[in-house]
């Protein structure tokens, strides 16, 4: 399963971050094979429509779960259509290797 995980910076030890649409990277992370895979995300600096730009940005990688703080109703709907889980974390002092730990 392709799992996206928005993060702070490009590294594994760096702290989940909880914006959708305005999170600086994308972790993703595929639980067959194990690869870890960090994409910038173009979109967080976007006047508008950054959480929709990203939604689609998950379509793209292939996700199946995305976890991050919050978000929009815009990519909420599209994600939902998609049929993308989406899973909602709080504690933004957690590292992604630690949420990978999680989850696999």
């Amino acid at each position: 399963m392709k799992t996206v995980i928005t993060a702070k910076e490009n590294q594994e030890e760096s702290t989940f971050d909880l914006r959708f649409g305005r999170g600086a990277y994308f972790c993703l992370f595929d639980s067959e094979t194990m690869q870890i895979e960090f994409h910038k995300n173009e979109f967080a600096e976007a006047q508008g429509g950054a959480g929709t730009k990203a939604a689609e940005k998950m379509i793209a990688l292939g996700a199946q779960k995305v976890i991050s703080g919050d978000f929009g109703p815009k990519a909420k709907e599209l994600l939902e259509k998609f049929k993308i889980q989406m899973v909602i974390f709080e504690n933004d002092e957690i590292t992604i290797a630690e949420i990978i730990k999680l989850i696999s």
